[in-house]
């Protein structure tokens, strides 16, 4: 068997039981399941959610996606060995971890197997929920150029790169194009205050105006576990993405959960302390695949101009990369989750095949 057997790259084909297209992000696919089907599951199972809410089915790849593209190595590496089972992991953890803390539910019910989660749908916030504790990245990057204003919020003078902010900062950006909201342009990820979000909670999706200030708490609190818990290995908790929905629970009452995954190498900053401590940044998150491919391509504004979007899509369309890049990141991906859970990672050697399996003999949704 080969490293690329291993690698779960394709995951919108497997044969579960839907009546709808199935979605296929960067990441993760969703199955949504007939109406059926997630009555029979939530009835069989004690699902804490409505008698009549849809559940889907997630299945997270192995595929690698920065600059918002997919990349893919030599040798048929079409992913990163053992990638998807470390993301899962890791939000799995710190799920598990807000739970005991008495933090907001989230959207997974139910955990099959390594590289899947059945979910219940939500109304998104269209809000990315970015976290900040240290300066760096895209706001560095800013701040260096004479920004001090960033997303509404006053940078005081005098700050260094990568170093530890005053105090945590919120600094969130669209989730998606939204229109016809005064102030804010009609594009992906674009900076936007908090007095955009109250000026038009609606458009945001907010259901009240009250529930801006409960978002801010968890986000903040949700940081704050992750945080505490990546200290005690040694881990600096540098800045993440959150994000929010609404979904109704068994007796009808609407609430604020978490969704998406949480406190990952993909959505967040994760650094070595110790390291960190001699004045080198190690990341222990995509990060460094990210530099990789801007000191590998001899064009690097291509991958940070968004205006260039052609030009990076055929750069990672025609280009296979080294696969000890693909391995690098994998390792990174493996240890950090290995820190986290405390349990070792396994590598599926058919990973398809035993999703089918499982979620047919004790789910009954193949076809």
């Amino acid at each position: 068997m080969t490293l690329a057997d291993q690698v779960l790259a394709t995951n919108d084909d497997l044969p579960i039981r839907t009546d709808k297209p199935v979605h296929s992000g960067k990441v993760r696919s969703v199955y949504w399941l007939t109406e059926q089907d997630s009555r029979r599951l939530i009835q069989e199972k004690g699902y804490d959610v409505a008698p009549d809410a849809p559940l889907a089915i997630m299945v997270i790849s192995d595929r690698i996606s920065a600059f918002d593209c997919i990349w893919h190595g030599k040798g048929g590496l079409k992913g990163v060995p053992g990638k998807g089972a470390a993301l899962n992991a890791i939000s799995n953890h710190w799920f598990s971890l807000f739970k005991q803390n008495g933090l907001a539910d989230s959207h997974i019910l139910d955990i099959p197997h390594p590289l899947v989660w059945i979910v219940q749908k939500a109304k998104p916030i269209m809000i990315e929920a970015i976290c900040r504790q240290y300066i760096t990245g895209s706001m560095w990057r800013a701040y260096e150029k004479g920004e001090r204003n960033f997303c509404g919020i006053e940078l005081p003078e005098g700050l260094g790169k990568d170093t530890r902010l005053p105090e945590l900062l919120m600094t969130p950006s669209t989730k998606g194009v939204l229109k016809n909201i005064p102030g804010v342009p009609e594009a992906d990820d674009v900076n936007i205050t908090r007095q955009n979000i109250e000026q038009n909670y609606s458009a945001f999706n907010f259901s009240s105006i009250k529930d801006i200030q409960l978002y801010e708490k968890l986000l903040s609190e949700g940081f704050n576990v992750i945080s505490k818990a990546l200290a005690e290995v040694k881990q600096i908790f540098v800045d993440t993405k959150f994000e929010f929905g609404y979904v109704l629970d068994a007796s009808g009452h609407e609430k604020l959960i978490y969704m998406d995954e949480v406190g990952t190498p993909d959505s967040s900053r994760i650094w070595d302390e110790c390291e960190y401590n001699n004045g080198r940044i190690v990341e222990n998150s995509k990060e460094g695949f990210r530099q990789f491919l801007l000191n590998y391509f001899p064009d690097p504004d291509i991958l940070l101009n968004k205006e260039r979007m052609a030009e990076r899509e055929a750069l990672a369309r025609n280009n296979e990369l080294p696969s000890e890049a693909l391995m690098d990141i994998s390792r990174t991906y493996i240890n950090i989750a290995e820190k986290i859970t405390g349990k070792e990672i396994q590598l599926s050697s058919n990973p398809k095949q035993e999703i089918i399996n499982i979620l047919n003999n004790d789910y009954g949704l193949i076809d």
